[in-house]
């Protein structure tokens, strides 16, 4: 009687120290070290207090391991003769890496039990209802009882999340750390108080972070049981890092391919660096395909990605006339390098390498960019390594490019491309100067040097068969261009003189030859013959130039005081330059040959036509190149919503009318044909839409044959007043609407006044109806002139090309959850439609469904697909679909 007396005493004072009993109190914290069965010893220091000895020969064990911290709102209300707690209002309690928080909490000491629920409301309401959580674990529940010392207890209407899913349970028993039993269970992706759908377990258990095995199951949508087909039982993984796996395949049927099973495999988690997932397709007709993804990353020094895909596609049954096989295959490989792991050397990688019925065979409807994939006729791939030299003006890059045209499926490729490089010098430059800058020390070099191994416009088929001595191109050039110091004319016209050299190192080179008695003739031949001869020669050339230019500029402004345009500037920048070439083309040089055909004609061929980097041209060239762009701007006063006051300034802004350059070159050198086309482009912005146009000028006459003649086209009489014939013309342009953004509640308050704040209208309110969507589209039209001649007539007639086209697309969001989207194409010429697909999707907050549709054309098809929303059950899914094979 007197320990458990002493005990109390004990007990009600460190109670005192550390707030009033029975009174509201934001924190109270009590530490206590059970001892024995009855004894409590509580201290206020953070320090466990050591167990009170019962004889000199045992030591008694604490009954709990850590210290419990607790704390409420309201109050706690402690009984001294059970040793248990009550709190009231916002209750927490902190146990190791537990934490438990509810409106009502009671603490039995003695048990280790705790027992927690919410309390009602001024309205009835229950609030406040359990909320618990281990580590990364937290759970929801309307009751709840735990044991400390077992860490076992019994809940009623728990929600926990588990991985991408949410678990709800009737009943729940905690077996363990991280085991739980669930009874008439629910596990569902949707996010809802009340889900949309789940899985009704009729039991299940639940192991934190690894997995939910469940018995007999079966589906519920909008609270509608649907008990066929039922689940005798399933597996859940729910692991917070990834892991190895089956990758269940999708099904579905093709007219042409017939049954399929799609994206089936194995995902392998190889390390925290690297994964790997292989999948297949198969289909009952004999088609097939393997694709093989993987991901790597080592931080902070690079990342990238793998994709490899192989397909086999049979159509129709031997011996049928229509049958057939196609085989594709497709490499994408995306590698980048972390700017911190070396500034002074890089490795990147944009790998995109396909076979033309890879691309046209294997997009499936349902894969977002099928439609890019489909379209796209140009593919381009890069390997790049690039090293820099410190503190020189050096440096290096090893290229490995690679360019497809899916349209004539032809193939080029550069295998490898090393360029080297020095940045611009200045090698007569003085260190240690005294008094002013030399001509001199402004010259200034620069060097480049680029080797390549390539070949260009290859056939698939073909590709392979090519020789890498006689088709591949291989060859060394250098480049040096030395800049001259620049000086002023007349102060306002600037002048740099220039001199460039070229040169080129291939290791064979061509000769040709008339042998009227070879037995190859073709047109294209007619007898030559043309002889590789493999051997080291160089190729080279080089010009002088100097280059001028200047700016003139003009100004109106405007009398009228009230006129929002305040003033209009007109810049013209003329600019000319000269360059001499000498004319590589004589015999001393051995850059060109001839031969003399049957007819006794002289003709003359470059020995390095068949260069990768060119040759030196024929003839001298003593050029004038002519340049002049002008740019109209007005300064226009901008418009304010609101109001000015009498002392703000009034705020101008410059607004850019029209852009226009003109450009020709001039030879004065040349017996004929001196003068260049003359081509002229201009630009302008007329309110928000940008129109681009664009034309070329021949200044030379055509006559009956169809041949360009040395006669200038004003210097005749159907001629006068022009610049020239036009040869071609192009003009696109293209708009964007946009419905009008609703401006936030605090910006349209922000301007009214104190009183349209204050005054309430007598008029009903009224729902904004609103549907955000946007609609652009382009347009673009090529005028080209040619002349045909008539063998028969012997006089040749212009002919007229003219292609338009329109492009459409748009956007349309019906409500906040259906999306209406559509792109299109128009051809003027034929007025037709070509390519059009149309996208509807709706989200049905935990689901989400979409139809995707090609009206017509070669690709027509569409597919519908309504499917949960998270990836953990994106089996869980109704697909109807029409391929574009079975049109």
């Amino acid at each position: 009687m007197i320990k458990n007396l002493l005990t109390n005493i004990l007990f009600l004072v460190a109670l005192s120290s550390f707030g009033q009993l029975n009174q509201k109190s934001d924190t109270i914290s009590v530490i206590p070290v059970l001892v024995n069965d009855s004894t409590s010893i509580l201290s206020n220091d953070s320090i466990p207090v050591l167990p009170i000895k019962e004889s000199t020969d045992s030591v008694a064990k604490p009954l709990l391991e850590a210290i419990i911290t607790y704390s409420a709102a309201d109050s706690i209300i402690p009984d001294f003769e059970n040793q248990k707690m009550y709190m009231y209002k916002n209750a927490v309690i902190n146990y190791q890496n537990i934490e438990l928080k509810a409106d009502y909490i009671m603490l039995d000491l003695v048990s280790k039990e705790v027992y927690a629920e919410g309390l009602p409301d001024s309205t009835g309401t229950i609030v406040g209802t359990p909320v618990f959580k281990e580590g990364d674990e937290e759970f929801e529940s309307k009751t709840m009882r735990y044991n400390f010392e077992t860490q076992k207890g019994f809940i009623t209407d728990v929600k926990t999340t588990q991985g991408d899913g949410f678990v709800h349970s009737d009943l729940t028993k905690k077996i363990s750390k991280d085991e739980f039993i669930l009874e008439k269970g629910k596990y569902t992706t949707c996010d809802a108080e009340h889900p949309h759908f789940y899985l009704r377990m009729t039991k299940a258990k639940v192991i934190s972070n690894k997995k939910i095995i469940t018995g007999p199951a079966y589906m519920v949508l909008e609270d509608f049981p649907i008990y066929f087909p039922m689940i005798p039982f399933g597996y859940f993984p729910n692991s917070t890092t990834y892991t190895s796996g089956i990758l269940i395949p999708t099904y579905g049927e093709e007219q042409t391919r017939g049954f399929f099973l799609r994206e089936g495999g194995y995902y392998w988690a190889a390390s925290d660096h690297f994964d790997l997932a292989l999948r297949g397709d198969i289909y009952s007709k004999g088609s097939w395909a393997t694709k093989l993804h993987s991901n790597y990353k080592v931080r902070y020094k690079f990342s990238g990605s793998l994709d490899f895909s192989y397909n086999l596609n049979k159509y129709s049954e031997q011996p049928l006339p229509d049958a057939r096989t196609t085989r594709g295959f497709s490499l994408a490989w995306s590698h980048s390098q972390d700017s911190k792991a070396n500034p002074n050397r890089t490795f990147s990688a944009s790998v995109n390498l396909s076979t033309s019925s890879f691309d046209k065979e294997n997009t499936y409807m349902n894969n977002a960019t099928s439609v890019q994939t489909y379209l796209q006729t140009q593919k381009s791939s890069s390997i790049s390594y690039t090293k820099k030299f410190e503190n020189s003006p050096f440096n290096m890059s090893v290229n490995l490019r690679h360019s497809q045209n899916s349209r004539d499926t032809t193939i080029s490729l550069s295998l490898p491309e090393l360029t080297f490089n020095m940045s611009k010098i200045n090698p007569f430059k003085v260190k240690n100067r005294i008094g002013p800058v030399r001509w001199y020390e402004k010259i200034s070099f620069s060097y480049s040097g680029n080797i390549k191994n390539s070949i260009s416009n290859v056939k698939e088929k073909d590709f392979l068969k090519q020789s890498l001595i006689k088709d591949w191109q291989n060859g060394w050039q250098h480049s040096i261009p030395i800049s001259l110091p620049s000086f002023n004319l007349l102060k306002y016209i600037n002048l740099s003189p220039s001199f460039n050299y070229s040169e080129r190192w291939y290791t064979s080179y061509i000769n040709k030859r008339y042998d009227p008695n070879s037995t190859y003739v073709s047109p294209r031949t007619d007898h030559v013959m043309i002889d590789t001869i493999y051997s080291f020669r160089r190729n080279y050339n080089y010009s002088y130039s100097i280059s001028t230019s200047t700016n003139i500029y003009g100004m109106y402004t405007m009398r009228n005081p009230n006129s929002r345009i305040k003033a209009i500037r007109h810049k013209i920048t003329p600019s000319a330059s000269f360059s001499y070439t000498p004319d590589f083309g004589q015999k001393k040089f051995g850059f060109w040959g001839s031969y003399i055909d049957g007819s006794g004609k002289v003709n003359y061929y470059n020995h390095f036509e068949n260069g990768v980097f060119g040759s030196a041209g024929m003839g001298e060239s003593g050029a004038i190149s002519f340049n002049l762009n002008n740019n109209l701007e007005a300064k226009v006063l901008e418009v304010s919503d609101s109001i000015a006051s009498k002392d703000e300034k009034p705020k101008y802004k410059k607004v850019k009318i029209i852009d226009i350059s003109a450009n020709t070159s001039y030879n004065m050198i040349a017996d004929s044909f001196k003068l260049s086309p003359i081509g002229i482009s201009a630009r302008t912005t007329i309110k928000g839409i940008s129109v681009n146009m664009g034309a070329n000028l021949n200044p030379y006459m055509v006559n009956s044959a169809g041949r360009v003649i040395d006669e200038y086209v004003w210097s005749h009489k159907n001629g006068l007043n022009k610049l020239g014939r036009l040869t071609n013309a192009n003009m696109s342009f293209g708009m964007n609407f946009d419905s009008k953004k609703e401006k936030p509640a605090a910006e349209t308050d922000k301007n009214k006044s104190p009183e349209e704040k204050t005054v309430k209208s007598d008029e009903p309110e009224y729902v904004v109806f609103n549907m955000p969507w946007s609609f652009r589209f382009d347009y673009s039209f090529y005028y080209n002139k040619t002349y045909v001649y008539n063998s028969t007539t012997k006089i040749a007639k212009p002919t007229t090309t003219i292609n338009q086209s329109l492009n459409f697309g748009g956007k349309l969001s019906l409500t906040d959850k259906w999306q209406l989207d559509m792109n299109t194409n128009f051809d003027v010429q034929a007025m037709k439609f070509s390519f059009t697909t149309v996208n509807v999707s709706r989200t049905l907050h935990c689901w989400t469904m979409s139809f995707n549709f090609v009206p017509f054309g070669d690709r027509k098809s569409y597919s519908f697909n309504l499917s949960a929303s998270s990836a953990i059950l994106r089996d869980l899914k109704v697909s109807k679909q029409s391929s574009w094979r079975d049109n």
